[in-house]
C-alpha cells in the first residue's frame, strides 16, 4: 500500500475513526491490528519475517530484563554483605549472561537481514543468482525494524530501559505501520509509551498531522517525482551523456532524494501525529549544513544517531582502541595516536551507513567517501586553522558561512553519484564523463530533451523556491505550522486548498508512474 495512493489515505482515515471510537485503554490494539493489516496488504509473502524478529527479540529482551531486575534486587538486599570485589564479580557474571543472549538475538536478526538483502551480490558472483533470488523476499522495512530492535536489545543490555512484558504491545512497537515503509528508526523509550497509551482526539493533532502529510505529498509528487524523470533518463543511459548534462542530473538527484525521502517521512510522521503520536525527526534541513559531519547530524538523523550511539561511541571509547592509540603515539605522534580511536570509529560508522543502503560496492564507496572526507578534515584541521589565520578570514562573517554551506553542498552532490549510479563502475565512468568536453553546458537546449519541458522546469524551480523559503524560516526558528495557526481561518483554508490543488494538479502521475517507488522503500 503506497503512501501516495488514495488507498493509503482511506486506510489512515479509517484507522483514525476506529482508533478514537475505541476506549482509551484499548486503542493500542487498534494500532496493532492496523499495522498488521498494513503489512499483510503491502508485503504478504514476508509477513513471517517481522513475526520472527518480534518473537525472538521479545523473548531475548525478557531474559536480559530479568537479569537486570534480579541483579538490582540482589544488590539491594545484600548491599551491606557484599564487598567491592564481590559486587564486581557478580556484575561480571550477569554481564556475561546478558552479553551471550544479546549477541544471539543480534546475530539472528542481522543474519536474516543479510540473507535477504545482501546475498544477491554473493550469489551473482557464484553464478547462482538465476537459481536463488532471495531479493524477491526482502521484507518491507526490514532494515528499519532490524536496527530498531537491535537498539532495544543493546539498550536493555546497557540497563538503559526496562524490558517490555507484553508481546502484543512489543509487536506494535516493531511494526507500527507509518514507519514501516521508510522509517524513521525509532527508540523504544521515545516511541513505545506513546503507542501504548490512548491519545485524546484534538483539533491540533489532526490539523498539524494533515498539514505535515500535505507538505510531504508536495515534496514527493511535485518536486521529487518530477526531478526523477530527468535523473532516470541520464543515469539509465549514462553512456549517452557527458559534461554539464551529467552534473545537472546529479544535482537533480540531490533534490529528488531529499524530496522523496523527507516527503515520505513527513507523510509517516503526519499520519502518526493525527493519532496523537510524535515520531522522531529524521531531517533538520540538511542542505544548510556547513560541514559533512553536520550534514550527517541533519540527514537521516535516526540512522546517524543509531550509528553514533552503537558503533562510534562503542569503538572510540573502548579500552582496546584506547590502548592501541597510546601505543601508536610513538610511531605516528601524539595527535594522530590520540585521534586513532576516533578515526577508526568514524570509518566503521560510515561503512555501516554505506552497507545499510546495500551490499554493492557502490554503497560501500559512498560510505568511504563520506567517512574519508570527515577523517581528512580531522587530520588537516590544525593546518586549515593556520591557513585561515594567515588569510585573515573572519570565520564569523556571513560570507564565510555561505562559502562553507556551498562547499559542503557541492561535496554532497558529488557523493550522490555512488548510490544512484547503476554500479560503481558506472559511477566512475560518469565522473569522467562529467569533466570531459563535448557535453552541453548546464541548462542548454539539450536539457529540454531529457523528459522535462520548460513548464516542468518552471514548476520545479517554483517548488524549490517555496521549499527554500519554508526551510529558511524554520532554520531561523519560525514554527511554520504555528505561524499558520495564528492566521485568520479564511487565510488558513486558502493556504491549505492552494497546497492541495498544487499537489493534485502539479503532481507527477500518468503512464509509468509507480506510487510505491519511494527510493528508501527498498531499504
Amino acid at each position: 500500500m503506497a503512501f501516495t495512493s488514495f488507498y493509503f489515505l482511506f486506510f489512515v482515515a479509517l484507522v483514525i475513526c476506529v482508533y478514537y471510537a475505541f476506549p482509551k485503554n484499548g486503542r493500542w490494539l487498534v494500532l496493532l491490528a492496523a499495522s498488521y493489516a498494513f503489512y499483510l496488504i503491502s508485503s504478504p509473502r514476508t509477513f513471517l519475517f517481522v513475526i520472527f524478529t518480534t518473537v525472538i527479540t521479545f523473548c531475548g529482551g525478557r531474559y536480559i530484563g530479568k537479569q537486570n531486575s534480579e541483579h538490582k534486587a540482589y544488590l539491594s538486599q545484600h548491599k551491606e554483605e557484599l564487598s567491592k570485589d564481590d559486587k564486581k564479580a557478580l556484575k561480571a557474571a550477569v554481564q556475561k549472561k546478558k552479553r551471550k543472549m544479546a549477541a544471539l538475538i543480534l546475530v539472528a536478526n542481522f543474519a536474516v537481514l543479510a540473507a535477504v538483502k545482501y546475498s544477491s551480490p554473493v550469489l551473482e558472483a557464484m553464478g547462482l543468482d538465476d537459481r536463488f533470488d532471495l531479493g524477491v523476499l526482502i521484507p518491507l522495512g526490514i532494515s528499519f525494524y532490524t536496527f530498531q530492535t537491535a537498539a532495544y536489545i543493546i539498550d536493555l543490555y546497557r540497563s538503559k530501559i526496562e524490558a517490555d512484558r507484553n508481546i502484543l504491545k512489543f509487536a506494535l512497537f516493531v511494526s507500527f505501520f507509518p514507519q514501516m515503509v521508510q522509517g524513521p528508526i525509532s527508540r523504544y523509550d521515545q516511541l513505545a509509551g506513546q503507542l501504548y497509551e490512548g491519545h485524546a482526539l484534538t483539533y491540533k493533532n489532526l490539523t498539524y498531522g494533515a498539514q505535515l502529510m500535505l507538505w510531504g505529498f508536495f515534496k514527493k509528487l511535485v518536486i521529487a517525482d518530477r526531478a526523477a524523470i530527468l535523473v532516470n533518463q541520464v543515469f539509465d543511459n549514462y553512456g549517452d551523456y557527458q559534461g554539464g548534462v551529467v552534473f545537472v542530473a546529479l544535482l537533480f538527484y540531490t533534490i529528488q532524494i531529499y524530496g522523496d525521502f523527507s516527503g515520505g517521512i513527513d507523510i509517516a510522521r503526519g499520519a502518526a501525529r493525527m493519532l496523537g503520536i510524535d515520531m522522531t525527526h529524521n531531517f533538520m534541513r540538511p542542505y544548510f549544513s556547513d560541514s559533512i559531519s553536520e550534514f550527517w547530524r541533519r540527514w537521516h538523523m535516526s540512522l546517524s544517531f543509531w550509528c553514533r550511539d552503537y558503533i562510534f561511541f562503542t569503538i572510540s571509547l573502548s579500552k582496546t582502541f584506547g590502548k592501541l592509540g597510546k601505543s601508536l603515539r610513538k610511531v605516528l605522534g601524539d595527535r594522530i595516536g590520540k585521534l586513532f580511536p576516533v578515526l577508526v570509529a568514524q570509518m566503521a560508522t560510515f561503512l555501516t551507513i554505506g552497507l545499510w543502503h546495500g551490499a554493492e560496492f557502490k554503497y560501500i564507496a559512498y560510505g568511504l567517501y563520506n567517512g574519508g572526507i570527515i577523517i581528512l578534515g580531522l587530520l588537516l584541521e590544525p593546518y586549515l586553522k593556520k591557513l585561515i589565520s594567515l588569510l585573515h578570514i573572519n570565520v564569523e562573517s556571513a560570507g564565510w558561512k555561505v562559502f562553507r554551506v556551498l562547499r559542503t553542498f557541492f561535496l554532497i552532490v558529488m557523493g550522490r553519484m555512488f548510490p544512484k549510479a547503476l554500479s560503481f563502475g558506472a559511477a566512475i565512468y560518469m565522473f569522467g564523463a562529467m569533466f570531459r568536453g563535448g557535453g552541453a553546458v548546464p541548462f542548454s537546449e539539450e536539457i529540454l530533451t531529457l523528459g522535462l519541458d520548460a513548464a516542468d522546469f518552471l514548476i520545479l524551480l517554483g517548488g524549490c523556491i517555496v521549499w527554500f523559503i519554508i526551510s529558511w524560516n524554520q532554520e531561523k526558528g519560525t514554527g511554520i505550522r504555528d505561524a499558520i495557526a495564528e492566521r485568520p481561518l479564511a487565510l488558513r483554508w486558502l493556504l491549505f486548498l492552494a497546497a492541495f490543488a498544487a499537489v493534485l494538479i502539479l503532481g507527477v502521475y500518468g503512464p509509468g508512474y509507480d506510487a510505491s517507488a519511494f527510493i528508501y522503500r527498498g531499504f
